[in-house]
């Protein structure tokens, strides 16, 4: 039997361990879903379109009519200014990550990430060849640490990573953060690949800001964004990018040797979905609601510290009060009847768990209630 390339070996896997569905009676806080159905609208047009036959091949970087909406939602609600030919249109956000590095890097090209970040970022960089650098935030928000993001800039640095409202800590980069890292990456000409998936999901004073909004950002910036988490569309595999047109025309040649296009009639169900902001409105409040749920529920659990969660519907919470790893955590918690993420699957993650509060308040309440009867026993 022939082997398999040795890209493969070592690869991880991120959360995936944590992420298989329990039986029924595990009340599940690990999975980034939305825990709300598509709204109706857009389901009707999908129907519609498929009814219509709209089945066959089409322009690859999705319809014009859909650029077009997608470039009017990021100048309406991120000042981000492109036109539809700057767009676009990939399966799902995480394949939109992956031409993004193989636009920004080449192999030993090495890449700064703010850790802990999500799960899937280091293996998708080692994958093609890129070196991962892990930046360590400040502990004490999970906000970017300047000087250290200077200090780990080398000759073979390329790009910089964003993640803000950040998945897995919940942080969200204040305007003069944001500010500051473009600045680092102009003065060391670097790219910036700033992922954007929860930018609707913000819940302090300070707005979401994309770089690529700033000036001088645009030309260095690439926007990657989608449908799956403010839209609950996670099956319908719909993501998005912009940037310079140098970046998006490697982009448009990416999505033409890999995936040609996203099903055609889910192009018509998208851009109608960016029309529904009662929609995003709407779950948001959701959202707002189970996050002071989980929070002060979570707050009462002995040897569990909190760092107030920002934005996307992520808590990283500190457990090395509990004198447990995270690990053990997890699977104490499992036993109980509640599966949540510990964080040293990640770099960086050592001693938090992640839990996310985008299920259901029932899930959130009986998940509460069986971690105080196991901790408190």
């Amino acid at each position: 039997m022939p082997d398999i390339s040795t890209r493969f070996e070592g690869l991880g896997v991120g959360f995936a361990p944590y992420l298989q569905p329990p039986g029924p009676e595990i009340v599940r806080w690990t999975v980034g879903e939305p825990g709300f159905a598509t709204p109706k609208k857009i389901l009707d047009v999908a129907i519609k379109e498929l009814e219509a036959g709209n089945t066959k091949y089409t322009r690859g970087p999705g319809s014009m009519e859909l650029c077009q909406e997608v470039a009017s939602y990021l100048s309406k609600h991120h000042d981000i200014e492109v036109s539809a030919e700057d767009v676009v249109v990939t399966p799902g956000a995480k394949q939109a990550m992956l031409y993004s590095f193989l636009i920004t890097t080449m192999p030993d090209d090495e890449v700064i990430l703010l850790a802990p970040s999500w799960a899937s970022y280091e293996p998708m960089l080692e994958f093609i060849g890129a070196k991962p650098v892990h930046v360590p935030v400040r502990k004490d928000n999970f906000h970017p640490d300047m000087d250290a993001i200077r200090a780990a800039i080398t000759d073979r640095t390329k790009m910089i990573l964003l993640n803000s409202p950040c998945n897995p800590t919940g942080a969200v980069f204040t305007p003069a953060e944001i500010q500051e890292i473009l600045d680092i990456a102009i003065e060391n000409d670097l790219w910036i690949v700033s992922d954007e998936i929860y930018s609707r999901m913000v819940w302090v004073e300070w707005p979401h800001v994309s770089p690529a909004s700033l000036p001088g950002g645009m030309e260095r910036t690439i926007v990657v964004n989608g449908w799956s988490k403010s839209w609950a569309m996670t099956g319908m595999r719909l993501g998005f990018l912009t940037g310079p047109p140098n970046a998006v025309r490697a982009a448009v040649k990416s999505q033409a040797n890999s995936a040609s296009h996203v099903p055609t009639f889910m192009m018509e169900a998208a851009r109608v979905a960016l029309t529904c902001d009662d929609s995003v409105e709407e779950f948001n409040l959701e959202y707002k609601k189970r996050r002071e749920i989980m929070k002060a529920g979570l707050s009462e659990l002995p040897g569990v510290r909190l760092v107030e969660p920002e934005g996307a519907f992520y808590i990283f919470a500190d457990i090395t009060g509990t004198g447990m790893t995270d690990t053990e955590f997890a699977d104490g918690a499992l036993e109980a009847g509640v599966q949540l993420i510990p964080a040293s699957l990640i770099t960086g993650g050592e001693g938090f768990i992640r839990v996310s509060y985008a299920t259901n308040e029932e899930a959130i309440h009986e998940g509460l209630s069986r971690l105080r009867s196991w901790l408190l026993q």
